[in-house]
């Protein structure tokens, strides 16, 4: 049970106006980011702020911090920790609201570390895991020794001490604060790319169609591990998978741009209200939400590079003018595409064309205009067919007239 930050959801600790300096002790969320159940103006009425609330339904946490900075007066404290160190750890002031907000440092008794794989302290910027030590750490799980012993261990930095290791990454910032960067289990890699899930989901959370967001790993097919994107629109709003792909791609390089957006009403949840990763569905093999209108491809060519990139993409309906690239393509696939391209219509075209060319109508045009002369006159067959179908039908609705 983990209390994050505001960077991946996070759980805000309270906002404390005049006349209640006390901050009041909670517990964690049943949700998986804090959401209050009043309008944001309607906040100043209230002394306090429970954490176990969120803020409105703004599109991200970041937005909801910055409304509640610009709507109230008093305090926003910002705390972490898991409920195995006693549920807080660290505490924040938020003063000024950057690009991401710390974790800040430990509270009285307690001592946070960022440790590597060997134990061994980091310095300032260099990422690692999050231990906690001190008075809070708890003596373990009761009747469950194995997992005991893998998450709370002898501290290596000194004598009758214990550590309690988070499985959450951070790092020292310049400032002696701790910056929270998301959950080990949460990185994962991806065609020799070490992606951390967390950054892609802030990334899109801040589209303002977006209200929540989840992005995981999988391998549905043996061999073929892909990033899916499971997204909860903001009330009224339909965004679709090229839309929130052109809004990201200045944000995230192509290895961590997801393969497919899985639409959802709301996201699975825990008994405890985190979201159930393990709940999420199997992306359905149907054509995406796309800006461009289905065309179905027209003669035997056309055809041909669609089968192959439905059995790629895996993706039931390929349209003559959908992109490859919005369809869940990336650089791999078309190297693989290049080979059953060839394999199918005997020519052999280099991979930089594919990418000038991403969709079935301007690929085939290409071809039809630089391959051979057996790729051509399949071309221009299936034209002429399909012209003498069209002149048939013609015919038969002049009759019926």
């Amino acid at each position: 049970m983990r209390i994050s930050t505001i960077l991946c959801n996070a759980i805000l600790a309270s906002v404390v106006l005049p006349g209640n300096p006390a901050i009041p002790q909670t517990n964690p969320a049943p949700t998986p980011a804090t959401r209050l159940p009043v309008p944001v103006p309607r906040l100043s009425r209230r002394r306090a702020i429970p954490c176990w609330q969120q803020v409105g339904v703004l599109p991200s946490v970041m937005q909801q911090v910055t409304t509640i900075r610009e709507t109230m007066r008093g305090e926003l404290i910002n705390m972490y920790g898991p409920t195995e160190t006693t549920i807080w750890s660290a505490v924040h002031r938020v003063d000024v609201i950057g690009n991401s907000i710390p974790i800040g440092r430990p509270i009285a008794n307690t001592q946070i570390y960022i440790l590597d794989k060997n134990h061994q302290p980091l310095p300032v910027g260099v990422p690692g895991e999050i231990f906690i030590g001190g008075e809070g750490v708890a003596r373990g799980y009761l009747n469950r020794p194995e997992l005991t012993a893998e998450k709370f261990i002898a501290s290596p930095l000194s004598a009758n001490a214990r550590f309690y290791r988070t499985g959450d990454r951070g790092r020292f910032r310049a400032d002696g604060t701790i910056e929270f960067l998301g959950r080990l289990d949460h990185q994962v890699k991806i065609r020799g790319h070490r992606i951390e899930l967390g950054e892609i989901e802030l990334a899109f959370s801040r589209h303002p169609a977006v209200r929540e967001i989840v992005v995981v790993a999988r391998e549905d097919a043996p061999g073929d591990t892909r990033l899916v994107a499971y997204v909860v629109a903001a009330p009224d709003a339909k965004p679709t998978a090229t839309e929130l792909r052109r809004f990201a791609q200045d944000k995230l390089p192509k290895a961590m741009m997801p393969s497919a957006f899985v639409f959802l009403k709301a996201l699975p949840l825990t008994p405890n209200g985190k979201v159930n990763r393990k709940a999420l569905p199997v992306p359905e093999n149907q054509r995406p939400e796309l800006e461009t209108a289905y065309v179905a491809p027209r003669d035997n060519p056309e055809k041909s590079i669609a089968k192959i990139w439905q059995e790629l993409l895996h993706v039931e309906k390929v349209g003559l003018r959908d992109n490859f690239f919005d369809l869940g393509g990336n650089s791999l696939l078309v190297v693989q595409a290049q080979a059953r391209l060839r394999a199918v219509l005997g020519f052999d075209l280099p991979v930089v064309k594919l990418f000038q060319h991403p969709t079935i109508q301007s690929l085939a045009n290409f071809l039809n205009e630089n391959a051979q002369p057996a790729f051509r006159n399949s071309h221009d067959r299936g034209r002429r067919k399909q012209a003498a179908f069209a002149r048939q039908q013609k015919k038969e609705a002049e009759v019926m007239a």
